[in-house]
């Protein structure tokens, strides 16, 4: 037991050790964006209304913000705490300091006798209050700032995972066939296609009125299409013995050019209000496209490490030849992953399409070198035989934590583009140099 542990240890760091750079990113990122802060919206609310509760369950209030639909959410949020404490609120503002003035000046005109007013933070920074005796307003309250990493933000994480969904869905197939030795740079004008073909579907089906069955129909039609052109691909490369690099090239312009073709060169928004549930919904708080990553994954994860499946496609990555004398049916297996990867690009089209509510065959612009990126930071070789699925997931969340850094720094886009080219020559390099080891090269 006491020898088995160590090589445990080393197996996870081996397979797994990116966890601890994506660890290492959000830490750095965490310090580097940790600044003073001001509550907004509803949580900015609540907490004046309870600061002002605790002072006086009695209080007379005026609830005074800005215009915005955050500062709009200020209003209501304190408004009911307040009411439900048993305050009494006089009037609320949600507009300009003009209308802080008229309203004020209203309240007190009618006799009013204010004892607080409630105010975001930024109306706390209008200087309309400073027209009216002090006495008159009663206290002022306002959010209390905090400090707290901009990067650690709840909505901010989510924001990364839900960014991260579409690659790392995408990316899935992606690990499957570069594990095999191949390649496949047709996914991104996969994602276009799908988005047109569906959005076609739908709106031949009623449009902004089409029920649960166009939708379904568009979704079918455009998995379909995908799936056939990951299998095109994997029969040019068994069949023909066309180099994976060339065939996926191919696709990819054919498919682009396909997508701009049924779509007229147009984008299609003729799409009903449901459409966007998947891409932009959330269950349980959390995004549907990180549900369905997280369930995609797992999936991937059992098939790669507990089936004959996955048995056969490291063992065709490893050496083809071989695997063919071992009974592996190798031509069935490459087969399998291009269409696998062709269908999940469809997947990744769709959440796409239903997230900006639209077919538009410019969707998945130089998403092939994005997911690419993802797999091969998450540890996966890109000569074949090595790597890991949830290592694509980690990969997927380094790529994704660097660039959402870079945002909150301000790092302009033509460093951030040097930058993110480095992060994958460095991967590529430790790949190379792992192999060099194991092989005994110096």
């Amino acid at each position: 037991m006491a020898d088995q542990r160590p090589n445990q240890l080393h197996r996870f760091v081996s397979g797994y050790g990116m966890i601890f750079v994506l660890l290492l990113l959000m830490l750095l990122f965490t310090i580097l964006t940790w600044k003073k802060q001001t509550p907004v919206g509803a949580d900015a609310g609540h907490t004046v209304a309870e600061t002002i509760l605790a002072q006086n369950a009695q209080a007379v209030v005026i609830v005074v913000a800005g215009a915005s639909d955050v500062e709009q959410a200020f209003v209501q949020a304190a408004e009911q705490r307040l009411s439900d404490g048993g305050a009494t609120v006089a009037r609320t503002v949600s507009g300009n300091p003009s209308d802080a003035r008229r309203t004020i000046t209203s309240a007190l005109d009618d006799g009013v006798s204010l004892t607080h007013v409630a105010v975001s933070g930024i109306a706390e920074r209008w200087t309309v209050f400073d027209r009216f005796d002090a006495g008159d307003l009663g206290q002022r309250v306002s959010p209390q700032p905090y400090s707290w990493p901009v990067f650690a933000q709840t909505n901010n994480l989510l924001s990364v995972a839900n960014q991260t969904a579409i690659y790392a869905v995408i990316a899935v197939g992606m690990t499957m066939v570069i594990i095999t030795g191949g390649i496949d740079l047709s996914v991104g004008s996969l994602v276009a296609l799908a988005s047109v073909m569906a959005a076609i579907v739908i709106r031949e089906m009623g449009g902004v009125n089409a029920g649960p069955g166009a939708m379904l129909t568009g979704v079918a039609a455009a998995l379909g299409i995908c799936s056939a052109a990951g299998g095109f691909h994997g029969v040019m490369v068994t069949r023909f013995h066309i180099p994976p690099f060339i065939v996926s090239l191919s696709m990819m312009m054919m498919a682009r050019g396909l997508a701009y073709l049924i779509a007229d060169g147009t984008s299609i928004s003729a799409l009903p209000e449901s459409w966007t549930v998947v891409g932009s919904g959330t269950a349980l708080g959390i995004p549907i496209p990180v549900l369905m990553m997280i369930v995609l994954y797992g999936v991937a994860h059992v098939v790669m490490t507990h089936t004959a499946l996955g048995r056969y496609v490291y063992a065709v990555g490893g050496n083809q030849e071989a695997a063919r004398l071992c009974g592996v049916p190798v031509r069935r297996v490459l087969v399998t992953v291009y269409i696998t990867c062709g269908t999940l690009a469809g997947l990744g089209g769709l959440i796409l399409s239903s997230k900006l509510a639209t077919g538009d065959p410019k969707l998945g612009m130089m998403y092939e070198l994005e997911v690419i990126a993802a797999v091969v930071v998450g540890g996966t070789s890109l000569m074949g035989g090595e790597g890991r699925i949830l290592g694509t997931l980690i990969g997927a969340f380094i790529i994704a934590v660097i660039k959402n850094g870079m945002n909150l720094l301000n790092v302009g886009a033509y460093e951030q583009q040097i930058i993110l080219g480095a992060v994958l020559l460095i991967a590529v390099l430790i790949d190379n140099l792992k192999r060099q080891r194991s092989g005994g090269v110096s």
